[in-house]
């Protein structure tokens, strides 16, 4: 009886901590639409991306000193992983900076695979990880060989899907890659983007 209580106790803390990761990468993954926006109205969008930052960091700092924003704080303890609670959620604050440094430093077009990259890259990979992991990674901070190669897989699609190109699409692929196996936090969010970004800027032209 007591075995079963246990298990059913551990059991329901992994649904939550899934449905946690689901609803944190689905913000993930809609970033990806970022790079349309910006196509479409590239300063509105770039302030907007300023605005949100402003505005999510003011509302932490008001969570954190027990004024929370109703919406926006109950959107932020439902995204809160365990390593968050009762700290400053610094992963939306990260995601933004990220796209925001790969809008304005680099080529739309390289940005874009950048932005694609975190958003499909990293978002499948926690989802991977968190469903199907088994064999973690040492000294990678939990995670995982399953993570790791969703990771590959989604940037190698997102990135072909914009150069139609396989050996750039392959290149960029393993370094997000070996980017996201890094236990880097939330500062895989600035990382992914740029970095992959600015490697796909620079093979373009020769690949």
């Amino acid at each position: 009886m007591q075995n079963d209580l246990m298990y059913g106790i551990v059991a329901r803390q992994r649904l939550n901590s899934i449905l946690k990761e689901v609803f944190r990468k689905s913000i993930h993954i809609c970033s990806s639409f970022v790079p349309l926006f910006l196509r479409l109205a590239y300063w509105p969008v770039i302030i907007l991306l300023f605005a949100a930052l402003f505005f999510y960091s003011l509302s932490e700092i008001l969570r954190m000193k027990g004024h929370p924003i109703p919406l926006i704080s109950k959107i932020t303890e439902m995204a809160a992983r365990k390593r968050d609670e009762n700290r400053f959620v610094l992963g939306p604050v990260t995601l933004v900076i990220g796209i925001l440094i790969a809008a304005l430093l680099l080529p739309l077009e390289c940005a874009s695979v950048g932005i694609f990259a975190l958003a499909f890259g990293d978002g499948t990979a926690s989802l991977a990880g968190k469903l199907v992991g088994r064999v973690a990674i040492p000294g990678a901070g939990g995670k995982t060989v399953a993570g790791s190669l969703a990771c590959f897989t989604a940037v190698y699609i997102s990135t072909f899907c914009v150069c139609r190109n396989c050996i750039l699409s392959l290149i960029c692929a393993f370094f997000a890659m070996l980017i996201e196996v890094l236990p880097l936090a939330d500062f895989d969010n600035v990382l992914i983007p740029v970095s992959i970004g600015f490697l796909y800027c620079q093979l373009s032209g020769v690949l």
